[in-house]
């Protein structure tokens, strides 16, 4: 039997292939790649966190399943993947956090802690007997002077966005990002932005219940998750919206068969 290329280089965590590849932090891209969409963008005054959580079950109730956590009082993550792996990187964001505050007496900036998480997933990469973490983090907050958003991936890379997304749906969000993205958006007009490109990658399958979205500004330097009553209210709008776009692209079709006549 004729082994295939990657065999055996795709077992061992430490192993390189010879193009120089690492299978199985490769593999747990893919596990992000299948998980739920997350997006975060960020506005002239804060940054949006949106999750769509994607219920599987009419029997699930809904607010058990979390996939935006509050990490101090001025950050937040978002997550997709492997949801245990996340839960186990947002309580060690929180212990970096808390170390932060007890040793320095002031809340940890938001870029050290997303490198200080990266460092962390990085380690995994790198050590016989452990695997990668399967999961992606979308890391926001606000710092003295502006708002931040931090992507950070399986094998620990990190990058800062002005808006992106993770997770199954990453394609058709960033192609709405990439055409409609302003820089100075309002946290309004962001999160209707997300709510957009949302509609557009579930085909309109769009649901407060089971939408999840979180808020920093530079204004009150607090995060928090809006209640179901809120993101309904961005959800009717987005709808609304859709439906005049719809009527306009409709009403601009020619009658073929009248100009026949």
């Amino acid at each position: 039997m004729q082994m295939t290329p990657q065999m055996g280089y795709d077992r061992a965590i430490t192993v390189f292939s010879p193009d120089g590849r690492l299978f199985q932090v490769e593999y747990a891209r893919e596990a992000v790649k299948r998980g739920t969409t997350a997006a975060g963008i960020k506005a002239k005054e804060g940054v949006v966190l949106l999750v769509d959580k994607r219920i599987t079950s009419r029997l699930i109730e809904a607010e058990s399943i979390e996939k935006i956590f509050q990490i101090d009082s001025h950050i937040g993550v978002a997550t997709s993947g492997l949801v245990a792996d996340a839960r186990s990187l947002v309580d060690r964001a929180r212990v970096e956090a808390q170390i932060n505050k007890v040793s320095y007496d002031e809340n940890i900036g938001v870029e050290v802690l997303a490198k200080k998480i990266c460092d962390h997933k990085q380690n995994y990469t790198q050590f016989g007997g452990v695997r990668p973490y399967g999961t992606a983090l979308l890391i926001a907050g606000v710092d003295d002077t502006r708002p931040r958003l931090f992507e950070s991936d399986p094998s620990g890379a990190l990058l800062e966005y002005k808006a992106t997304a993770i997770g199954a749906g990453r394609n058709t969000f960033m192609e709405v990002f990439e055409a409609e993205y302003r820089g100075d958006l309002g946290i309004d007009e962001a999160i209707l932005l997300g709510m957009t490109a949302l509609y557009k990658s579930t085909e309109g399958k769009i649901d407060a219940a089971t939408l999840e979205v979180g808020v920093v500004t530079l204004q009150d330097r607090t995060f928090r998750k809006l209640a179901e009553e809120e993101v309904q209210q961005y959800v009717s709008k987005v709808l609304e919206e859709q439906k005049k776009e719809v009527k306009e692209d409709t009403g601009s079709v020619p009658d073929n068969g009248a100009a026949g006549e």
